[in-house]
């Protein structure tokens, strides 16, 4: 399936008209960044780069979307020519995925002709936004919940194939599974599950319903005990499976008093084996204030994958350089013209023209500024964040599929651990270091 059409209208009329003055095949670079954090975010989660080196690999236009496109008289005949032999042949830079990020860290850097680098502004900008919103959320709930394990269970909150990226997402923030399927088979995510309120009510009993889920799952399985009344719940599951049980889930009610008396419960019927895990409309802010109480798991699910309260996040995609005019001359054995840097001075949305190096500065291991270079390169003492992933055209396999997906979970361990000890506090406060732009 072609992902050519997730795009917005605007990009092939610019094509159109590029082809028509002679400025297509104009080199340029487009950067992604975010301006600011959402209010009150201490850091950014960057996610989202393995679906964009996926979608962009099935960016073609075949003669269905061609068609559809001289339908509509968004592009004339010679622009139906160009786009027909569409592909990507330019070169992509951008912070690793799982990479922490800031106001202005330029986190996707792309490079070749205006024509065949702008068509992906949408697809790059819809892809980042979600999932580094997701991710960013993510990893705020992973640090409220203080090395406690985390589900991400919001696949009926969003569309049907959001919830694929964004259990993938949450994943690479530290998430530890995903009630997701899908996002199981497709990206190797570990998938949990067992019983929701439907299968207690359609038994006779509440005892029946839990017989039958022994029976098909074992004494491990985790048993919803809050359908009906949850002590008499507790009672019955102990009793069933020898005070053996795996866990038990509550899913409603005033959580810390609730914890602690099914605690209590199960610590005097002998189960102090079982673990709780709790569900119940869960954000960062619910997580940590549980910390004190002994919930084992977590089960997220409409917060996460809506980005706790910040579906996106604020990213941008901008031209930033372009060859002058000279660049004609390249097919003559020019040089291919001068880079001249460009850039917007638009009231509050003004942007650094020039193609940028970026560099996370380290003091004794621990992050101390987020520094983005106009020219030159980044110092001894700053670690360099932008990597190639697509060099002419060509993608770089490791950021793809499990194999990427896993890199990325690993990566983000580690640029987490280099934020100062601060930056995981949930509550309010500017970026935990600053971005300097020189």
């Amino acid at each position: 399936m072609t992902s050519a059409l997730l795009t917005d209208q605007y990009e092939l009329t610019m094509v159109d008209a590029a082809l028509k003055d002679g400025t297509a095949d104009r080199r340029c670079v487009f950067e992604v960044f975010a301006r600011r954090l959402p209010d009150g975010r201490r850091y950014g989660v960057a996610a989202g780069l393995g679906r964009f080196l996926t979608a962009l690999t099935d960016f073609r236009f075949g003669d269905e979307e061609i068609a559809f496109l001289r339908d509509r008289g968004v592009i004339d005949a010679g622009t139906a020519t160009y786009l027909a032999d569409y592909r990507f042949t330019g070169n992509i830079r951008a912070y690793r995925e799982g990479e922490v990020f800031f106001p202005n860290s330029p986190v996707l850097q792309i490079e070749g002709t205006f024509a065949e680098a702008v068509v992906l502004e949408t697809l790059a900008l819809s892809i980042f936004n979600a999932d580094s919103a997701i991710a960013s959320a993510a990893a705020r709930m992973v640090s409220a919940a203080d090395g406690r394990p985390l589900a991400e269970m919001g696949s009926r909150r969003t569309g049907e194939w959001n919830a694929v990226a964004a259990a993938r997402a949450a994943y690479i923030a530290g998430f530890g599974a995903t009630s997701n399927l899908e996002a199981g088979r497709t990206w190797g995510i570990p998938t949990m599950g067992t019983a929701a309120h439907a299968f207690t009510l359609l038994h006779d009993t509440e005892e029946d319903a839990f017989r039958s889920q022994i029976d098909a799952l074992g004494t491990g399985t985790t048993l919803l005990v809050d359908t009906y009344d949850i002590e008499r719940a507790v009672d019955t599951a102990v009793r069933l499976t020898d005070g053996k049980l795996g866990a038990v889930r509550i899913d409603s009610g005033d959580l810390p008093s609730v914890v602690a008396s099914v605690r209590a419960q199960l610590d005097r019927l002998g189960a102090t084996e079982t673990k709780i895990t709790v569900t119940n409309d869960l954000d960062e802010y619910t997580i940590a204030a549980l910390r004190a109480a002994p919930v084992d798991s977590y089960g997220v699910g409409t917060s996460v994958v809506s980005g706790s309260g910040h579906p996106a996040a604020g990213m941008v995609f901008k031209l930033v350089a372009h060859r002058d005019a000279s660049h004609r001359d390249a097919s003559e054995g020019g040089t291919g013209g001068d880079w001249v840097p460009v850039a917007k001075k638009s009231a509050e949305k003004a942007t650094v023209g020039g193609r940028k190096q970026a560099g996370r500065r380290l003091r004794n291991g621990i992050a101390t500024a987020e520094v983005v270079l106009t020219s030159g390169q980044v110092g001894p003492d700053e670690r360099p964040l932008l990597v190639p992933v697509v060099t002419n055209g060509e993608v770089d396999p490791a950021f793809l599929g499990v194999q990427g997906v896993e890199a990325a979970r690993e990566h983000h361990k580690m640029a987490k651990a280099e934020l100062p000890a601060d930056a995981s506090r949930i509550g309010r406060g500017d970026p935990a270091i600053p971005t300097l732009v020189i």
